[in-house]
């Protein structure tokens, strides 16, 4: 089957979506389909040989985070002239609400859609404002895809439709084998931060402000933060006697990201909302390592309400510190979670990821043939 993906989202900065995309070109190659992704990107050299760029990408706002989209007369051409040359059987969107690629790709093209829809936000006045914009366009999409209940419910309040939940992927095997990095460990426990450390929902300042109690309680506890973003204005953060105790890591490859997942004692995931699924838990999981998430919706949800990781209550420094504290200092019940999630986690392996997605694209790709679209 030849597959068109569209990212709507900039690949020169990392994030869900645009790992979702990638990795399910990964998947789908595997599987033995064609594929190809078409995604804003400043950069040409360095990209996977199935990404095709569709030039660069404007800053906009968005969810409580920053998106970078292309839109635009360039854009636009690239776009129709990536469909012409692709002749997909099916042409899969990712966020097609967002006014960048994907909805270019949902305008200009003639063949079988799926989308998949990731945000989650109850009170979207983007959204809202543009539903009578967009619903003439979304109507041309013949199969929705939600990666959570809580992007779902976003979805069907915003622009109506009934989609399928199929979870974003991971591969697991990644995680679970990835190297350990005794050079990033401390004379105490090692925690781990993944996210924009300028990002406020990503909740880094409410760790940081935490973690001097818990370098109190356990002395010589280490904290890694991977992600970009301003690292001076986190540093001045974190009180000098411990700043040496405090690692950013800055950018990483998604080896080192795994290898810092793997490495730590305890997963830190102080987000203050705006997340729909929580693929980071499940890369934590899958790492075998314990994790410890805001109480937000989406993450006791991937946690099993608390089968699978522990949690604290939203924005609480003070909740989050006990929590860790409580964490790192009872073992069995450390390792009885830590053992439940391994477990879990296989649901969320592309191995059976990937194959639902396909069924998807064999569903529309007959209707179309029958011409029932």
């Amino acid at each position: 089957m030849r597959v068109g993906l569209v990212c709507p989202y900039s690949l020169d900065v990392p994030g869900g979506v645009q790992n979702h995309v990638k990795d399910l070109a990964e998947a789908l190659l595997g599987l033995g389909h064609e594929v190809s992704v078409l995604a804003p990107s400043e950069h040409e050299s360095g990209l996977p040989s199935y990404v095709v760029p569709a030039g660069g990408a404007v800053p906009v706002p968005f969810n409580g985070s920053v998106a970078r989209l292309a839109f635009g007369p360039v854009a636009a051409t690239r776009v129709r002239r990536w469909l012409k040359e692709g002749r997909f059987d099916v042409l899969h969107l990712h966020e097609p609400a967002a006014p960048s690629v994907s909805l270019l790709a949902l305008w200009a093209c003639d063949c079988p859609v799926v989308a998949t829809f990731h945000s989650s936000n109850a009170r979207s006045r983007a959204m809202s404002a543009s539903k009578s914009i967009l619903r003439p366009s979304l109507e041309k999409i013949t199969a929705r895809i939600a990666v959570s209940e809580y992007a779902r419910s976003t979805l069907v309040q915003h622009m109506g439709g009934e989609p399928v939940i199929i979870p974003n992927g991971v591969y697991v095997d990644r995680f679970a084998t990835a190297a350990v990095r005794d050079d990033w460990r401390g004379e105490g426990p090692t925690l781990a931060f993944v996210g924009r450390i300028d990002e406020p929902r990503k909740g880094l300042p409410l760790l940081l402000q935490a973690f001097p109690r818990i370098a109190e309680r356990f002395p010589g506890t280490r904290l890694l933060v991977v992600g970009g973003g301003d690292e001076e204005a986190a540093r001045r953060r974190v009180p000098g006697s411990l700043a040496q105790d405090v690692v950013f890591l800055g950018r990483v490859s998604d080896e080192e990201k795994a290898s810092a997942l793997r490495t730590a004692d305890l997963y830190v995931a102080p987000n203050t909302g705006g997340e729909s699924f929580g693929i980071v838990l499940i890369e934590a999981m899958a790492a075998g390592t314990p994790v410890l998430a805001s109480d937000i919706p989406a993450f006791r949800r991937v946690l099993g309400e608390g089968e699978y990781g522990a949690t604290f209550r939203n924005e609480d420094v003070d909740d989050l510190a006990r929590a860790a504290i409580s964490v790192l200092g009872d073992g069995e019940d450390r390792d009885a979670r830590r053992e439940a999630a391994r477990v879990a986690v296989a649901r969320y392996d592309w191995s059976s990821v990937a194959g639902r997605i396909v069924q998807v694209y064999e569903t529309v790709v007959d209707t179309d043939r029958a011409g029932v679209r």
